[in-house]
């Protein structure tokens, strides 16, 4: 369960982290409103759970009344990356002079959780993490003894992070893995922390993702679970009940088991393609699912090719030929080029099942992957 930008802030100033006075809004009157109580210059940012939102035009920093205005109309209401924006975060701007990365996520290679603290803030840290990863400063944590304070100064330092805010820097992360284990969190970074001219510290952004199944120890953080509903389509998987994640690729992606599905987003990278999301139709699919399944896939603006993954145990193959068959007939006309994959019990019935003259077929996973990738590579073009 993602938690919105506004809520993660209210969680880490509650513990202590310094955060920038800041006014939720849903309209432009009231962010007109909140930065005459706050003052110039103030950030207006989307609430939407995405990335990259200051470079989609969803965070713009206001000087003057007439700028917030202009603004705010801009990116209320504003398409983000398929994700309408419904409201903002009106924020005090921070006059900073560096900005750092810090964060606490798991580990699974290690079995462990891991702090992680960078000086190259303020950008995208997966982008770090591919081009220089020594960038990023790591320190695993043993889950049986907890956090120590002496890891946190470390990592810190070893980050090299000016020692005259390390402590406050690896106060801040403390503080981070302290609610990353009692909130059962899988993901709480800040992005940036900024420095300013005075030397403190400020959490100018906040990211904090929770474990969906250990919600019913945390009766708070499961209130805000509506709410932090991406959009209509993580409604929509709600109301299937489909495990789904939207990720920020193209080839959408369609199996029935979270191992098969995980295999087919490893490939679709692997070949050079970039998954656009993770749904697992279930062992027991139905036609009817398979062709929710699809309807979800297609209703995603940024999927340009979609792989279908189904390997035959529980689900017989000739029940998803029907679905696929039935989902397709929906359309006067296929949205997105829709490449099959069918192995195991039924699976040459359903092959015979298959409408061929609407998708494309293939014997092997790897070839069906390859097939996708292109389809959505010649799609973007």
């Amino acid at each position: 369960m993602k938690l919105h930008e506004h809520q993660a802030k209210t969680i880490f100033a509650d513990a202590g982290i310094p955060v920038p006075n800041s006014r939720l809004a849903t309209s432009v009157e009231e962010v007109l409103d909140a930065v005459d109580e706050i003052g110039y210059p103030a950030a207006i940012k989307a609430q939407v759970h995405v990335g990259g939102r200051g470079k989609a035009g969803g965070i713009k920093i206001a000087t003057d009344r007439e700028e917030a205005e202009e603004y705010a109309g801009a990116i209320l209401g504003m398409d983000l990356k398929g994700y309408t924006v419904d409201r903002v975060l009106v924020e005090e701007g921070v006059d900073f002079v560096d900005e750092l990365y810090v964060g606490v996520t798991m580990d699974r290679g290690e079995g462990k959780p891991v702090l992680m603290v960078s000086t190259e803030g303020g950008v995208d840290i997966e982008e770090v993490a591919a081009e220089n990863p020594d960038a990023i400063a790591r320190e695993h944590v043993d889950p049986a003894f907890g956090l120590h304070p002496y890891q946190a100064r470390k990592v810190v330092y070893e980050a090299g992070v000016d020692a005259d805010v390390a402590l406050d820097v690896a106060s801040i992360l403390s503080t981070l893995y302290d609610l990353y284990e009692d909130s059962d969190a899988s993901e709480i970074e800040v992005n940036p922390v900024m420095i300013t001219g005075d030397r403190d510290v400020v959490a100018a952004d906040a990211v904090m993702n929770v474990d969906e199944d250990a919600l019913f120890r945390q009766p708070e953080l499961a209130e805000m679970a509506e709410e932090s509903y991406e959009d209509d389509l993580e409604r929509k998987a709600g109301e299937y009940g489909f495990d789904y994640v939207r990720l920020s690729g193209n080839v959408g992606i369609i199996g029935n088991g979270a191992g098969l599905v995980m295999t087919t987003l490893d490939l679709v990278d692997y070949y050079g393609g970039k998954p656009a999301n993770f749904l697992d139709i279930g062992g027991g699919a139905k036609a009817e699912r398979v062709t929710q399944a699809l309807d979800m896939v297609f209703s995603d603006p940024n999927v340009d090719s979609v792989v279908f993954n189904i390997f035959g145990g529980i689900t017989r193959g000739d029940e998803v030929a029907k679905g696929i068959n039935e989902a397709l007939a929906e359309f006067d006309e296929i949205p997105k080029p829709v490449v099959v994959r069918l192995a195991g019990t039924n699976a040459e019935e359903g092959m015979e099942i298959l409408n061929t003259d609407l998708i494309e077929v293939e014997e092997t996973l790897e070839d069906a992957v390859q097939r996708a990738v292109r389809n959505a590579e010649e799609v973007a073009q």
